[in-house]
């Protein structure tokens, strides 16, 4: 079974270690919280390691625990999240880039999502993906699929919630343009990632790329 850690600064002499967000300690009451050197004697291929900006060189470390301890899963944590720091996060090799207060259900969201082999990226991002895909398509139209992506195993529902996702919107603003509830959001995303054999919405907006129409508002950076 999977472990999950958190990163936090060494402490002095006689102190005890700086905890992590009340809200982490919820989402994974048997998660530890442990220093860098700690870290690397403990962690362990598939354990998740969270880690918050605010570590000095956080890039740098991303870089040397991937290459020192091979398998583990990091997730970013910042207090303020910006796309540019998003990005720089995913290049240095990090699974996932969120709120450092993430409310606890969408932290075990992440996990979950990171622990199955894709990327958890905010909306924001998604959508700056799509625009970026969707001109490099334009620009090169042989590195796109050609045919589209094939909907016919959604239903009408699922493939409707599959075109919002892929449009970069969030679950709450598909669920409002298609008055439903974000938990129906959720368990349609399931089913789809399953039925097009895909692991995260990143995924699904490469797959579904090729097949929105190119006057699409709404989805540029």
């Amino acid at each position: 079974m999977s472990q999950a850690y958190f990163l936090v600064h060494s402490a002095a002499a006689n102190q005890a270690l700086p905890t992590p967000s009340e809200r982490w300690v919820q989402a994974f009451a048997e998660g530890r919280w442990v220093t860098w050197s700690h870290l690397l004697a403990l962690v362990r291929p598939g354990d998740t390691v969270w880690m918050p900006v605010s570590q000095p060189q956080w890039p740098a470390r991303i870089a040397e625990l991937l290459v020192q301890r091979p398998g583990c899963l990091v997730v970013v944590l910042s207090s303020v999240p910006e796309d540019a720091e998003g990005l720089r996060a995913l290049d240095a090799g990090a699974r996932g880039y969120c709120h450092l207060q993430a409310v606890p259900e969408l932290l075990r969201e992440v996990e979950q999502v990171v622990v199955h082999g894709g990327l958890w990226v905010g909306p924001s991002l998604v959508q700056r993906l799509v625009a970026a895909t969707r001109e490099l398509v334009q620009r090169h139209p042989g590195s796109g699929s050609g045919a589209g992506c094939d909907l016919s195993a959604l239903s009408e529902r699922e493939a409707q919630v599959a075109r919002a996702v892929a449009l970069g919107k969030s679950n709450k603003e598909v669920a409002e343009q298609l008055f439903i509830s974000e938990r129906t959001v959720k368990a349609h995303l399931g089913a789809i990632f399953d039925k097009l054999g895909v692991r995260d919405r990143v995924q699904l907006v490469l797959r579904l790329q090729s097949s929105l129409p190119a006057d699409v508002p709404g989805v540029r950076p």
